[in-house]
C-alpha cells in the first residue's frame, strides 16, 4: 500500500453499503476472467477463510464462509458460491506493491542506532489532526518522552516503515519484534516519489523505492526535507504473531504474500475475493482477498499488493506498477444456495 499506514480494523459495514451492487457492473462468468482456469485458487481460498471471522455479522457472507473450511476443491468452490463482477473504474487500476520490511534495530539508542520509532503520544486522541512531520521531526516534539518503541540506523528506514505500517525489527541479540500500526497524525500522505517526479529529478514511469532510497542518501539535507514534504507521521506499536504470519491488515487479520490486496473500502468491500488482472513488467493474473486499506489507496483506479517480508520482497514491491483491471467476486443469494444445497 503506496503511502500505507494500514488502518486497524475498519468497522465493516454492510456489504450493500459498502459497495451497493447497483453500482456495480453486470455479472460475468468466470470464462470471462483472463487466466482463472491457470490459478491456484486454493491459496486465495485459505486467506478468504481467515476472512470469515470478520464477516460474521454480514448475512451476504454466511453460506460461503460456513461452507469455505469444508472445501477441497477451491476453484469449484468459488465458482459456486460466487458471481465476478467488474469494478467500474474511470481508467485502468494501478497496482502497486507493499511489504514488512525486516531491518536490524535496538531497544536503546546506541551510536549506530540513532533513529527512533514511536508510540502514540498519549495526548493524541483518535481522529485528531495532529503536528505534521516536519513539525514533530525538526521541533524534536517526541524526544526524551520515554515514547521511543526502537531505534533503527537509517532515517529512511524509519520513513519507509512508516509508509509500510509493519514491520519486522531484529535486535542485536537475535529476537524479532514485530511492530505494527498504531496511530497516526491524520495529515494527507504524500507521495515523495511523486514530488521527485513533478521537480523532474527522475520519470514518473521509472521511479522506484530504491531510487528514492539512494537519491536521499546521496542528499542528505535535500532528503531529509524531501520527507517532510510528506506531512502524514505514523506510530507504532509491539505485536505478538506467529513469525509464519503477515503482518495485520485492516481487516484485523493477517495479510498473504501474493494474495492479499489493499483496496477502498468504498469501492470493493473487505473480506471479498478480488480476481485481478495487471499488465506491465510483472504481469499478475490471480485471485486475491481485500484484506487491507491504505492512505494512499483511493479509488477504484488504485489497488495494492502485499508482496511479502523481508528485503527481496521490498525490492519487489518497490518496482511494482502495472495497471490493469479488477473483478469483485460477490456472494450469490442465500436462497439460491440454499436450494443448491437440497439438490445435493
Amino acid at each position: 500500500m503506496r503511502g500505507v499506514a494500514h488502518a486497524i480494523a475498519p468497522i465493516l459495514l454492510a456489504l450493500t453499503v459498502l459497495c451497493p451492487v447497483s453500482s456495480l457492473a453486470a455479472p460475468l462468468s468466470f470464462a470471462d476472467l483472463p487466466g482463472w482456469d491457470q490459478d491456484d485458487q486454493g491459496a486465495a481460498l485459505r486467506a478468504f477463510v481467515t476472512s470469515c471471522p470478520a464477516l460474521a455479522d454480514e448475512p451476504e457472507w454466511a453460506a460461503a464462509c460456513a461452507a469455505a473450511p469444508r472445501q477441497t476443491d477451491a476453484r469449484a468452490f468459488f465458482e459456486r458460491y460466487f458471481r465476478p463482477v467488474a469494478v467500474p473504474a474511470r481508467g485502468p487500476t494501478l497496482f502497486t506493491g507493499y511489504y514488512e520490511p525486516e531491518l536490524q534495530a535496538s531497544p536503546v539508542r546506541t551510536a549506530r542506532f540513532a533513529y527512533p520509532i514511536y508510540r502514540k503520544p498519549p495526548e493524541l486522541q483518535p481522529g485528531e489532526v495532529w503536528y505534521d512531520r516536519a513539525t514533530i521531526e525538526g521541533q524534536g516534539l517526541l524526544a526524551g518522552r520515554g515514547l521511543e518503541l526502537a531505534w533503527l540506523a537509517d532515517p529512511v528506514d524509519v520513513f519507509f516503515l512508516q509508509v509500510q505500517g509493519s514491520g519486522r525489527l531484529v535486535m542485536p541479540d537475535g529476537h524479532v519484534m514485530r511492530v505494527g500500526f498504531a496511530a497516526k497524525n491524520n495529515r494527507p500522505y504524500r507521495s515523495i516519489g511523486r514530488e521527485l517526479a513533478d521537480r523532474g529529478v527522475f520519470p514518473a514511469a521509472r521511479i522506484s523505492a530504491r531510487m528514492i532510497r539512494n537519491w536521499i542518501h546521496a542528499n542528505p539535507a535535500d532528503g531529509r526535507a524531501l520527507m517532510w514534504t510528506n506531512p502524514s507521521y505514523v506510530f507504532f506499536r509491539p505485536v505478538s504473531l506467529d513469525p509464519a504470519l503477515g503482518p495485520i491488515g485492516g481487516l484485523a487479520v493477517p495479510v498473504t504474500a501474493g494474495r492479499t490486496l489493499a483496496v477502498d473500502p468504498r469501492h470493493v468491500p473487505l473480506g471479498a475475493p478480488v480476481w485481478i488482472d495487471t499488465d506491465g513488467n510483472q504481469p499478475m493474473r490471480r485471485l486475491m482477498v481485500a484484506q487491507d486499506v491504505g492512505t494512499a489507496i483511493k479509488g477504484p483506479e488504485r489497488a495494492d499488493v502485499f508482496v511479502g517480508s523481508g528485503f527481496r520482497a521490498g525490492e519487489l514491491a518497490g518496482s511494482m506498477r502495472d495497471s490493469g483491471r479488477m473483478f469483485v467476486l460477490m456472494p450469490l443469494a442465500g436462497a439460491t444456495l440454499a436450494n443448491a444445497g437440497a439438490r445435493e
